[in-house]
């Protein structure tokens, strides 16, 4: 057997592009016959994924075990960290939750999270020719660097080479790239084995000169200018500072950005529908009088948002939608705000409380019991149309609406719907993923789906592997890097 070899992608900063890097290298090199895992040590995301073994990772390791063509697992991601206000999140390790920890604490207790990322990591080497591991934010947060399990304290101590990834997009890749060689210490230096350079706009050859400086101010070699990916809105997006409006035709999709959504990879399928126009509607914003249909999406704390999404004014703009004829569907959280009320005395959403929902369904939530994560299949009540997707979440929701559930999971009622119809509610995510479903709810809609969610997506990926060939020198990435330690 083959011993399987590791390099590490880590960037300048956050949202520079690491994950969308380390699917189109999966699916290249998987293409060129290798056997390839995806690995990230530590990652912090709302936007989880279920694995069959029933874990959670971040939705960017789902996608890039997608691009390897293998399942995802909880060894992908062992340490993912879930935000739950400005100050504290909760700690999913190796795809369980672990409890809630504030920012200060993790910083300077992470006992046993190196070693959960090292067995991982070896776990997944032993199944491999190539790991591809996906750093978290820079390795230039000397502040940082003291514990650190997700950067360079991860490549020293599984030995790792890495490589530097600046976005030029942003402005200042000279000095993003440059920078990070300056602060590095000296057993992090050593650890860097080359630089690549992402999303140009425009002609390449105007950066020759600026790539040529980086390498001489630096020494390390580049292993490529990528121009930017432009199908890359067609993939699912981890961070929620990727979610952007889509406009598309005449349907019209409404969705308050709550301050901490989860799971927004929802939208993803709708996006892609040529008829449908997805508008996220940030703070300070009035939701559009003629919307379609307005969707809440999932929450990591629903009480929270729920009095977030009230202090925009958004619960006004939802009734008034409702009273004009409008459609509403609300996924997971969102699910629990419709409900008339909201309880949750053990304080596992948050503050101990119960709170008002918007009443636009007549069920009622209780925040209590063990944290439900798995996969799902289900078929619509109404027209037995096959729907495949996930649930996270804490809490059960019952009420006089549940006569109406609209989906079956295994002979079990799922979800609620109003007496018209109109406003619906569920625990699953990831439905719209389902084309027969989606084209059931557009055409109720007025609207026609006109896409394959699906295959759009593997034919993105391809073409992502494609883009990475053709502006990143692979066979020289491969080289450098190294055997796993075990």
């Amino acid at each position: 057997m083959t011993r399987a070899r590791s390099i590490m992608i880590q960037g300048t900063g956050s949202n520079v592009g690491k994950s969308l890097i380390v699917a189109g290298l999966a699916r290249a090199y998987v293409r060129r016959g290798l056997k390839v895992a995806p690995f990230k040590p530590q990652n912090m995301s709302n936007n989880a994924a279920v694995t069959p073994e029933g874990g959670e990772i971040g939705r960017a390791q789902a996608l890039q075990a997608r691009a390897a063509m293998r399942p995802p697992h909880t060894d992908m991601n062992p340490v993912l960290l879930k935000p739950e206000t400005d100050t504290g999140a909760q700690v999913i390790v190796q795809g369980k939750r672990r409890g809630t920890q504030g920012a200060g604490s993790f910083l300077r207790d992470k006992t046993g999270l190196l070693e959960a990322a090292l067995e991982s990591y070896r776990r997944l080497a032993a199944d491999a020719d190539l790991v591809l591991i996906e750093g978290a934010g820079s390795p230039a947060e000397t502040n940082l660097r003291k514990n650190d399990i997700a950067n360079m304290g991860f490549a020293c101590a599984a030995e790792v080479p890495v490589v530097i990834t600046g976005d030029i997009h942003r402005g200042g890749v000279i000095a993003q790239i440059v920078g990070t060689h300056a602060v590095l210490e000296r057993h992090d230096l050593k650890r860097v084995v080359g630089f690549m350079v992402n999303r140009f706009r425009g002609d390449l050859s105007l950066f020759d000169a600026g790539r040529d400086d980086i390498a001489a101010r630096t020494g390390w070699p580049s292993l490529g200018v990528v121009p930017w990916f432009w199908d890359a809105w067609k993939l699912p997006a981890e961070d929620m500072m990727d979610i952007a409006s889509r406009q598309g035709g005449a349907c019209k999709v409404v969705v308050p950005q709550l301050e901490r959504m989860a799971n927004f990879d929802d939208l993803d399928p709708l996006a892609a529908e040529p008829e449908v126009t997805v508008e996220i509607v940030p703070p300070g914003r009035a939701l559009p009088g003629d919307a379609d249909l307005v969707i809440l999406p999932g929450s990591k704390s629903t009480i929270g948002d729920l009095a977030y999404l009230r202090g925009q004014g958004w619960d006004i703009d939802i009734q008034a939608h409702y009273r004009r004829g409008g459609h509403v569907l609300g996924l997971c959280g969102g699910y629990q705000m419709l409900g008339k009320t909201i309880d949750d005395p053990e304080g596992v959403d948050g503050r101990p409380g119960k709170v008002e929902g918007l009443g636009l369904l007549d069920v009622h939530t209780v925040m209590a019991g063990e944290k439900r994560v798995t996969l799902t299949e289900a078929v619509t009540r109404d027209g037995n149309l096959p729907v495949n997707g996930y649930e996270i979440h804490m809490g059960r929701t019952a009420g006089a609406d549940c006569d109406r559930a609209w989906l079956s999971i295994d002979g079990r009622a799922e979800g609620a719907a109003s007496a018209d119809g109109r406003v619906k509610g569920s625990y699953l995510h990831g439905l719209f993923s389902s084309d027969a479903f989606r084209a059931s709810v557009l055409a109720g809609l007025g609207h026609e789906s006109q896409t394959g969610y699906e295959d759009g997506v593997e034919e993105t990926l391809d073409a992502l592997a494609d883009h990475l060939e053709r502006y990143m020198d692979l066979d020289q990435l491969l080289e450098l890097s190294r055997p796993v330690t075990f």
